[in-house]
């Protein structure tokens, strides 16, 4: 083995100091992480943060934590010096900030300054590092509570001076990483400066309060809550939260807090649950907004993972992934009405331009309990299944004499593609046919794929589809899964197919179009997919192919049986793909736009 230098030599100190803090504190949202975290395990309720020019001149962390005495001082800056360890066995860790890192690199790679005075104290102390230099613990004045200020961070490690982005840009990585801090502990104060100016200023609060200060108003008004729990006894695990409506997504997943046992992390396996459970309710590349809490054993999850502690690793990661998903999955599952999302609007104006977004209901909107008598829809009081429509639903929807019905009553098609519906509080209600019908029609598919196959109609006559023969070849890998779905394929020479059984709900689709979109679908899942997300996905396709269509007229009895039908079925709020199936403009709003409010 050959070397460049032509020999192995033991590093110095210095040079060693400056690695391991290249390693915890690559940009001065880390360095900002580490000391709030610090913060919070001292049992602070509140915490002040001022930075200067994103963090690179200055940074200054203060918190009324229990403070440090001067022994406890010296040693905070010593490598590996912790306060924060049970045991030597690092397996039950219940801290932020246990790796005893954070002071000690900091303070090596830039100018620190400590200080602190524990509660009931007669007086403060400090101590000052620079560029790993450890200076003496001398007086000074000071609260009860810790003072740290980093200036010049990475004065002495240049080159990774070099890499860091623009001011604002530093600034903004650090104002996340506070965010998620201040969620994971709704019941501390938090305050956050930016060259002078107050970024948040967050009192002590309830976690929904503080989800919604965080999260802005649009997804605070669409917030679902989330609960779970899986295991037993000493090793149960909890999820809580809440989970934005599906009509609430963001173009990144900045909106993502993931918490475990008090620590915000941005997890693999906790994201991707995330993007499972909505895969079906938003559009691809759209993020979900979320603020979830699990709780478990600690030995149950290794924090010491990752450098920055941004991952971990869970002892029962298929059980947490099942967690998460199953938890939000029922907080989804709610018929189209009862938790879905009113229209707003943006204030009108002298020359008013209507701008649509799609929150989920306030408290007292009036949407989710909007209550429309019977007599109020004569048409929808009694249905007669329309033969117009396929599978259980609307069967099931003429069935229901239910007293509430939040779409209102239908009044009219427009476009040959939307109904507009009158709800009991006099406001208007916009549904896409073909975007609503094919939610129900996944949904039966679905049901009935968990019950054990999709039901199938055998063909009078087999219909033979011509296809290239690479996409012959796709299908007919996928025949046992095809089967599962009602759809009953056969070889028919080196390009073509036969089909003998389609689906019982899609109706009567093209077999062509319908194979064609199929066999694309199974080139973009790849092998490596897993089998219950090739299923949903081909579902997804083939409710496409078996929905009402924009551009057909629909009869009074079908146009009503329809928002029955709506409101009866999980997560009808939106379509297969992620877009909305309805909109609505209350009383109220309507009245505004006309300057009568």
């Amino acid at each position: 083995m050959a070397f460049a230098s032509g020999r192995i030599r033991l590093l110095p100190e210095q040079v060693i100091n400056r690695i391991a803090a290249g390693e915890v504190i690559e940009r001065p949202a880390a360095a900002c992480r580490e000391l709030v975290e610090n913060a919070l395990d001292a049992g602070a309720r509140r915490i002040a943060v001022a930075i200067e020019s994103g963090g690179v001149e200055r940074i200054e962390v203060v918190d009324d934590g229990f403070g440090m005495s001067p022994d406890e001082l010296a040693l905070c800056v010593q490598r590996h010096a912790t306060s924060k360890l049970a045991d030597d066995q690092l397996i039950r860790i219940s801290t932020l900030g246990f790796r005893g890192e954070a002071l000690p690199s900091i303070g090596a790679a830039a100018r620190l300054s400590i200080t602190s005075r524990p509660a009931g104290a007669e007086a403060a102390f400090a101590i000052a590092v620079e560029g790993g230099a450890v200076g003496e613990v001398r007086p000074a004045a000071g609260p009860p509570g810790t003072r740290v200020v980093v200036t010049d961070l990475f004065f002495a490690t240049p080159a990774r001076r070099k890499f860091l982005k623009s001011p604002r840009a530093e600034a903004d990585a650090i104002e996340a990483a506070l965010r998620r801090l201040a969620l994971a502990a709704p019941d501390v104060a938090f305050r956050f400066e930016r060259d002078g100016v107050a970024a948040f200023d967050l009192p002590a609060q309830p976690l929904a309060a503080r989800v919604a200060s965080l999260l802005g108003t649009d997804a605070a008004a669409a917030l679902l809550a989330v609960a779970g729990e899986r295991g037993s006894g000493d090793g149960v695990m909890r999820l809580s939260g809440f989970a934005g409506a599906p009509t609430v997504s963001r173009a990144t997943a900045a909106a993502q807090t993931l918490v475990v046992n008090g620590r915000p992390v941005a997890d693999p396996l906790l994201r991707t649950a995330v993007r499972v459970a909505y895969r079906d309710v938003i559009p691809m590349g759209r993020h979900a907004v979320v603020a979830l809490f699990l709780d478990l054993p600690p030995e149950e999850v290794d924090v010491n993972v990752h450098p920055a502690k941004a991952e971990v690793r869970f002892r029962d990661g298929e059980g947490v992934r099942a967690l998460l998903i199953g938890a939000l999955g029922r907080a989804l599952a709610v018929g189209a009405g009862h938790a879905a999302p009113p229209l707003r609007y943006s204030p009108p104006s002298p020359r008013p331009g209507l701008r649509l977004v799609y929150p989920a209901p306030a408290a007292g909107s009036g949407f989710a309990e909007a209550r429309l008598p019977l007599e109020a829809v004569p048409a929808a009081r009694v249905l007669p299944a329309p033969d117009r429509f396929h599978g259980p639903f609307a069967a099931a929807s003429a069935a229901q004499p239910a007293p509430e019905f939040p779409l209102g009553a239908a009044v009219a098609q427009v476009l040959d593609t939307y109904i507009i519906a009158v709800a009991a509080d006099g406001g208007l209600v916009l549904v896409d046919q073909h975007a609503a019908h094919e939610r129900l029609t996944h949904e039966a598919l679905r049901e009935q794929v968990l019950a054990g196959g999709v039901r199938a109609q055998p063909l009078l006559l087999p219909a033979v589809v011509d296809l290239p023969p690479t996409q012959v070849a796709r299908l007919l890998e996928r025949t046992a899964e095809l089967s599962r779905l009602g759809l009953e394929l056969e070889a028919f020479g080196p390009g073509a197919v036969l089909v003998r059984a389609l689906p019982a709900a899609l109706g009567a689709p093209e077999p062509a179009a319908l194979l064609r979109d199929l066999a694309e679908e199974f080139a973009e899942l790849g092998e490596s997919t897993a089998l219950e997300a090739r299923l949903d996905a081909v579902i997804a396709r083939m409710a496409c192919h078996g929905s009402v269509r924009a551009g057909r007229r629909l009869g009074q009895p079908e146009m009503d049986a329809l928002l029955r039908q709506m409101e009866a079925t999980p997560r009808a709020a939106t379509c297969s793909h992620g877009r909305p199936t309805f909109l609505k403009l209350s009383r109220a709003e309507i009245e505004k736009l006309f300057f009568r409010r």
